[in-house]
């Protein structure tokens, strides 16, 4: 028996376009020698659909195409992802829900028992958790169906097992359909829940994952099967749409690249996620500022790489404090990539923008408010583009950044998508690096030199901040671990330091509220998934 996992790039509500997919894949399969042919969850609406579950059209319209598609199922049998009407009575009005369909006629439907509600997660909000175990017999063999989340009992200690009450109503084979966003350790994860279930119940699991990005999440394909006897047998490529074929009986492999590398994964993730929110956007191209610093230049090549370098447009904005030297590495960065650019001197507006303001400072000497007005105008001038072109404004910030509130309202963080802003500094060095191993696409200078906003004369970042590599791992722990103050000072970080990121972390969470969103490559992003209030009296402290 073979059977074909059909990773899928689906748009949520495009009902008709993610059919017109499904269809695709059917024949695929079909023509591959497959009996059964199996897709994502929720892949006939998208996910995740949020509150489109609350209008009725849309919950109708997406059931009439699933009954749609059960009627022209034929020869090869298919599972997908749906919604569906919960007809037991109390509870949410929805089910989350796989379909098994052959001939013409669901030979089984079954509702995902574990619904997520953390992190990005708010699967409770919308359904109703299925009761019991779905096993059905398709062509001799017992196969147990099974939705994401229902995988996960062990790691996170639910109280129904579910992949335990396939194994007890007699399953020899699992099929697991999922829409599990990516992040960097999500992948290694995932195939070790996997392979500790046949470990354990000895049978094997079919493991299909959604792709494609979806406003700020990503979704990484990367499917697989594993069997108890052979191990890995098949893996789909991350990252992209996929099939890949598991003959059960000679269980030949059908293994397919992957990313090799967190700075690759990353890399691919952001091209996806730009792409396809570019894309069910109806933007054509974007527009960026180029300063000549790291940040920019990683996202200039990121975009020029997703969307094609004539879609891309650079603006050089120099101020009196930008440096020749910055000028130049824009510039050469710019031939490099094949971008067009504009130049756009602020230093007429920012003087006339000082002389306005001259009687309400009162001659002040310059401080971070004179620093912001820079930053201002260029966003200004950046929106102003994209009011005029139509164009998608890039921000350009980083995760660091981010953070500790090193940005400006209304300034660098103006812009309609923010590429890079759940990167960590750090790993923004290692994807120029990265960017750079077969020919140098970002100007050696801008790795080297040290990073700088450049609006005040020589200004560096270590002159407002601690060094990039120890503020990133204060923040990984912090955000993604929940680490206490005092955890972190137990790693041998300085009390004061994390006394002070950890302030900052907390003060800035109003303008993470008004910045634009991007998408999500680490454990725990600013955004979406993240529901910290920005009034509270919380202060963390030391204890002795």
């Amino acid at each position: 028996m073979k059977i074909a996992l059909i990773q899928l790039d689906s748009t949520i509500g495009a009902f008709d376009a993610n059919l017109e997919k499904i269809q695709k894949g059917i024949r695929q399969a079909r023509d591959s020698g497959c009996h059964l042919a199996v897709f994502p969850e929720l892949c006939l609406c998208g996910y995740p659909p949020r509150d489109l579950l609350e209008r009725r059209d849309f919950v109708q319209d997406c059931i009439e195409v699933s009954e749609r598609l059960i009627r022209q199922a034929g020869e090869v049998a298919v599972i997908f992802g749906t919604i569906s009407r919960n007809e037991s009575g109390p509870g949410k009005p929805l089910h989350n829900t796989a379909v098994l369909a052959h001939r013409g006629k669901a030979l089984a439907r079954c509702h995902k028992r574990l619904l997520p509600a953390y992190d990005i997660f708010d699967e409770t909000r919308y359904f109703e958790p299925g009761s019991s175990a779905t096993v059905v017999t398709f062509m001799g063999r017992r196969f147990g169906l099974a939705i994401c989340e229902d995988l996960w009992h062990d790691e996170y200690n639910y109280r129904v097992d579910p992949v335990a009450d396939l194994a007890r109503a007699g399953t020899d084979l699992y099929l697991a359909i999922s829409a599990s966003p990516f992040d960097l350790k999500k992948a290694g994860v995932r195939k070790r829940i996997v392979e500790h279930h046949v470990r354990h119940y000895k049978s094997p699991i079919l493991y299909c994952n959604a792709v494609g990005g979806q406003d700020s999440l990503i979704f990484d394909g990367g499917s697989f099967a594993v069997h108890p006897d052979a191990g890995l047998v098949a893996q789909a490529r991350d990252f992209e749409e996929d099939m890949i074929v598991v003959d059960l009986d000679d269980l030949t492999p059908d293994i397919h690249p992957v990313s090799s590398s967190g700075p690759e994964s990353i890399l691919k993730a952001l091209k996806l996620g730009l792409s396809d929110y570019m894309s069910r956007c109806g933007f054509k191209k974007v527009v960026l500022g180029l300063s000549g610093g790291i940040d920019s230049a990683v996202t200039a090549a990121i975009a020029a790489q997703a969307l094609g370098s004539s879609n891309v447009t650079g603006v050089l904005m120099p101020s009196p404090y930008t440096s020749k030297e910055s000028i130049e590495d824009a510039s050469q960065l710019a031939r490099n990539l094949g971008i067009k650019t504009f130049t756009l001197p602020i230093s007429e507006i920012f003087r006339q923008y000082l002389e306005t303001l001259r009687p309400a400072f009162r001659n002040a000497s310059p401080d971070v408010a004179t620093e912001n007005i820079q930053a201002r105008i260029r966003g200004n001038l950046l929106m102003a583009l994209s009011n005029k072109w139509g164009h998608l404004v890039l921000s350009t910030g980083n995760k660091t950044e981010l953070a500790v509130g090193y940005c400006t309202l209304y300034g660098d963080l103006s812009g309609g998508y923010a590429l890079i802003s759940d990167v960590p500094k750090t790993m923004v060095y290692k994807l120029a690096s990265h960017l750079n191993r077969q020919q140098e696409v970002i100007p050696a200078r801008i790795i080297t030199k040290a990073p700088s906003a450049e609006l005040r004369p020589d200004q560096k970042d270590q002159d407002d901040l601690p060094p990039y590599e120890m503020i990133d791992p204060i923040i990984e722990m912090y955000l993604e671990e929940n680490a206490t103050l005092q955890e972190i000072v137990d790693k041998g970080f300085a009390p004061d330091v994390v006394k002070r990121i950890v302030g900052m972390v907390n003060r800035n969470e109003y303008k993470r509220y008004q910045a634009p969103f991007g998408p999500k490559v680490t454990a725990r992003a600013f955004g979406y998934g993240r529901r910290y209030p920005v009034a509270h009296g919380y202060r963390p402290a030391l204890h002795a």
